[in-house]
């Protein structure tokens, strides 16, 4: 299949001359503006897609703004907007009748210009006080972009239709169908930062701005645009990651004991279509063949339905960017698999080979003051060290400090004298001389007893560290395999994490920087990849050094 640059006719160099362009564009109509740039930036990019915008906050707070900023973004564009009352009429908004067409030929027809019907961006003030006349045209123009004037249908040129209002339709308006055509919606809220707030204050924010000569888009270009980002293919990949989002959403409904129809929480099939052509937009104007994950974040501002549920799809909305969008969590499931993975094989290992000690049955009846231990020798080897003859071999089964200062490295296994053996198991404790792996000098190593009564020696840390006696059986070999089979499948799983986190940090910076979402969110992603990063560096050096000690068991028990 070919490629979208091949269908398109589009080079590399015309995408990334255009993302620049949108960008300078953007950052001229956010001259002046303050704790707005991303409400423009999103704006933008609903004109640029043809999608609708609904503003909800509270009066003077600069919403008419957004719509006057936009118009400067389109060459010789014209600008419609108007203020709705329950007084409203469809003349003040579709234009006047035509006496003189009423007249002549006794037909109503409408004077649309200067008026909605031929205006490219228009602006809608408190449009839910508007009437059913007015809204019920308005519901056409916004679906289908066409306008019914007499007997003939004309094409409406409107590319951003911005609403507002300080509050949402009434449940029993019969306005759901409007308003869910109003893909995106944006919470406005008063200036919150000191400093801004005082340079609005004396500055001030022109209604309008200067856009450098050769950044406004031409009415041929548009149109360009628009062909050509309809050409961009929802990939199995993307589909797969809005798939997951929305079952995100609904377990998130169904964790409210509703269904998702019953909520505030329900999305309809049209606007999950409408927004992969947001997506498609963000993709194509970042200058990109394919929706990135990043694109998706956009749909914060796409899936709330009021304000109770705005914080709930915000919060959704970036738990799947710091946990799926990338991928992350199937790369933190595989480094926790693998910890559990080679845990389980060292509770097996200890479970089977610990000293279990148990107290004597004259110790048991309070017939000795001091409590007596034993444990079974039985089957114990005895091995000479040097001239050191009758000596226990012991395998540590834990990893640790050294267990004396005069040894380098952790240990591995120890040689203990077979009769300081026994007096330290009567006695549950207490210090002996042995050889500690390949030294050939004899060293203090002390013993103990931990928690749940197994025999132990403190490592230089003084933490115990479980040990275990070698016989004459050794090490079954069945078992010894099946644990080195696991432990390999277990080291694998951190290369596949690896390479899961190469990928994702490659499609994470190859979508940025973003033309359309702020730093915030990014920043978190870029922060959990990192810290996942370390994590996985962590997890392979744990791992390795894991695996090979039940690798090396077969040595140890030897």
């Amino acid at each position: 299949m070919s490629s979208f640059s091949e269908r398109s006719g589009v080079s590399s160099a015309e995408k990334s001359l255009r993302r620049e362009r949108i960008n300078k564009l953007a950052n001229a109509l956010l001259d002046g503006v303050y704790e707005r740039e991303d409400i423009i930036k999103l704006c933008l990019l609903a004109a640029l897609s043809g999608e609708s915008v609904f503003l909800l906050g509270p009066p003077g707070i600069g919403k008419s703004l957004i719509a006057k900023r936009l118009i400067q973004a389109f060459d010789h564009a014209s600008y419609f907007e108007y203020l709705m009352t329950r007084f409203s009429t469809p003349e003040e908004v579709f234009g006047p009748l035509s006496i003189q067409e009423l007249k002549d030929n006794g037909r109503y027809v409408r004077l649309t210009e200067g008026y909605l019907p031929t205006s490219q961006v228009v602006f809608l003030d408190e449009i839910w006080k508007a009437g059913p006349a007015i809204l019920n045209t308005l519901l056409t123009v916004v679906n289908e972009k066409t306008f019914k004037n007499g007997s003939e249908i004309s094409k409406v040129p409107m590319r951003l239709l911005v609403s507002a209002s300080n509050e949402l339709p009434d449940e029993d308006s019969g306005l759901d169908a409007l308003y869910d055509r109003m893909l995106v919606r944006i919470f406005m809220n008063r200036i919150q930062n000191k400093q801004n707030f005082k340079s609005m204050l004396t500055v001030g924010t022109q209604q309008e701005t200067q856009i450098p000569p050769g950044l406004a888009i031409t009415n041929e270009e548009y149109y360009q645009w628009q062909k050509e980002l309809n050409q961009l293919q929802l990939d199995d990949e993307s589909f797969e990651k809005l798939y997951e989002l929305k079952l995100m959403l609904e377990e998130k409904a169904e964790h409210f004991g509703l269904s998702t129809e019953e909520t505030d929480m329900y999305v309809s099939d049209r606007r999950w279509k409408k927004a992969v052509k947001l997506l498609k937009a963000s993709a194509y104007f970042n200058g990109r063949e394919s929706i990135n994950p990043l694109d998706i974040l956009l749909l914060k501002n796409c899936l709330w339905y009021s304000p109770d549920n705005r914080e709930i799809v915000e919060g959704v909305v970036n738990e799947f960017a710091l946990q799926k969008a990338f991928d992350q969590d199937v790369a933190t499931k595989q480094i926790d698999l693998c910890r559990r993975e080679l845990a389980s094989i060292q509770d097996e290992l200890e479970t089977r080979f610990r000293m279990h000690l148990t107290l004597e049955a004259a110790a048991k009846s309070k017939l000795r003051r001091k409590e007596s231990y034993q444990c079974d020798l039985s089957g114990a080897g005895t091995y000479t060290v040097g001239k050191t003859r009758n000596l226990y071999k012991l395998v540590l089964l834990q990893s640790g400090m050294p267990v004396n200062d005069s040894v380098k490295g952790e240990g591995r296994w120890l040689y203990v004298e077979k009769s300081e053996l026994e007096k330290i198991i009567r006695e549950g404790g207490g210090d002996a001389y042995g050889y500690v792996n390949q030294n050939p000098n004899m060293c203090k190593i002390s013993f103990d007893l931990d928690a749940s009564g197994c025999l132990a020696i403190r490592d230089i840390s003084n933490r115990p560290l479980l040990v275990s006696l070698v016989t004459d059986a050794g090490l079954d070999n069945e078992l010894y395999e099946r644990w080195c089979a696991r432990a390999d499948n277990a080291v694998a799983q951190i290369s596949s994490a690896e390479r899961h986190l190469r990928q994702a940090r490659f499609n994470f910076s190859g979508a940025l920087p973003h033309s359309f979402i702020g730093d915030e969110l990014p920043g978190q992603i870029e922060k959990g990849l990192q810290e996942l990063a370390k994590e996985l560096e962590a997890t392979q050096e744990e791992s390795d050094k894991t695996a090979s000690r039940i690798k090396s068991l077969n040595q140890f028990f030897a």
